[in-house]
Order: C-alpha cells, then structure tokens, then sequence
C-alpha cells in the first residue's frame, strides 16, 4: 500500500484539473494508480451490506463461482480510507466469463459497480467495498502459493452446497477442456492448474462433494478423465467458449 501522503496529493491535483497521465508524470506515480485513486474519489466508502458483518443475505450461488475465480487467478489491493478491490485476471479471448465474473461480482457486492482494465492477452475484472476481506478472508500477503490457504467454516458450508460452481470458477480461471488423443482417437479430459497445494486441495474437496473422480498427474495439476465425469462437469462448466448464459 503506497503512503497516505501520496494519494493525498494526486487527490489535490485531480481536483486542480490535472490528467491521469500529467499526475503520473509529475509524481512518478503509475498512471493505472492514479486512475484508480480517481475512481475511488468518486465512489461512496459505505459499504454497511456486508453479509458477514450484517444480516444481509449472502448469494450462496454467485459467491461459489466467484470464490473459485478468486482463488484461482484474484487478488485484493489496499486503498485509502479503508477501501478494498477485488480483482480478477481472465483470458481477453472469453467474453462470456469476462461478464460471469462481473455479474457475480456485482450480486457479492451488493451492486456494486464492476470496472475493466485491458492489459496484454487478459482483462482484469474489479470493484471497490470495504468489505472484501470479510468475504475473502484468504487475502494476505504474498503469493497464494507461499502462504496457508484455508476455508473458513461458513465458506465450507457453501462449498459442499454449491461445488458445481466452485468448480466452474476453478476452471474458468485455472483450468481447461482439452481432448487427449490416444492412437488417434480424442478423450476429452479437464484438468485445473494451481501451485498452491492448498487451493487444489480445496478443488479436489468440491470434486468429491460434486461426484466426479480426479486424479493428480503432477504436483501443480488435477485432471478429471473418466467419460462420466467429465460428461458430468460439461453439464456446469463446459467449453469455455460457450459461458456467458449462467443466471445466478
């Protein structure tokens, strides 16, 4: 998190009228920082709706896909005031779970407004609430990979009710549907990639509560091979091409 004393100054000079990129240049700020900061000028700090702190009624359904996507490929970045943003990498080539992840994103939220940054080959999905941390209590410092990564006890209770879209944010964001050929003849498999051994313990978990077998070829990959299985995951997640029609 940068000092206080900076956001305060790129907070005076937005309101002398200056551009995002003249207060980058003049602070040495990143540009994408100070946009941020501009944004976050603009958006009101309440965020008394969280469903942790009150009791708000939590969308069991749109948070399961949406802690797959986090623990798969998100994070949470510190703001002044308190403020917090969720953001999620996904593939620029998959429009369809570019607007799954902001439709979910919105309803955990509690409405609130979702923002896209394009970067190269990926669009980062994200939005501001004080309460992010409370319904992603696995943020932390430093990579997922190099720290325990643990469910809490109401985030297992969803889990178990809702794994089909865990596993959709899982493999929306970590992992693929490919067909493995043998003597010419294509097997179509799933496979999900992680380097967290915890967070594939947590896949492997919502694969056993959903019902289909997996097996671990490597220490960072899970794969889901058998045709029944994987027929049975087709039937929530699918091609990855194909997202976009899942209504929470």
């Amino acid at each position: 998190m940068r000092p206080r004393t900076e956001y305060e100054r790129v907070k005076n000079l937005v309101a002398s009228g200056l551009s995002d990129g003249g207060i980058a240049r003049l602070t040495r700020i990143p540009r994408r920082t100070v946009s941020d900061w501009r944004r976050l000028e603009r958006r009101p700090a309440n965020g008394s709706e969280c469903p942790v702190c009150t009791a708000v009624t939590l969308d069991e359904r749109a948070y399961s896909y949406l802690l797959g996507l986090y623990l798969g490929d998100g994070c949470i970045a510190s703001y002044p005031r308190g403020v917090y943003r969720l953001r999620i990498k996904l593939d620029s080539k998959y429009p369809g779970i570019i607007a799954e992840c902001a439709t979910a994103m919105t309803i955990v939220g509690g409405d609130r407004s979702v923002g896209f940054v394009r970067a190269r080959g990926c669009m980062e999905v994200g939005a501001y609430w004080k309460h992010w941390r409370c319904l992603f209590p696995q943020h932390g410092t430093g990579r997922k990979h190099s720290r325990a990564i643990r469910l809490t006890g109401w985030q297992r209770r969803i889990a178990t009710a809702e794994p089909g879209l865990l596993l959709r944010g899982f493999i929306h964001s970590d992992g693929c549907r490919f067909d493995n050929r043998v003597n010419g003849k294509a097997y179509p498999r799933y496979e999900f990639s992680n380097r967290s051994a915890d967070i594939l313990d947590i896949f492997c978990n919502a694969c056993d509560a959903f019902g289909v077998r997996w097996t671990q070829p490597s220490a960072i990959h899970i794969s889901v091979a058998r045709a029944p299985d994987v027929a049975k995951l087709d039937g929530i997640v699918g091609l990855k091409s194909s997202a976009g029609n899942l209504v929470f």
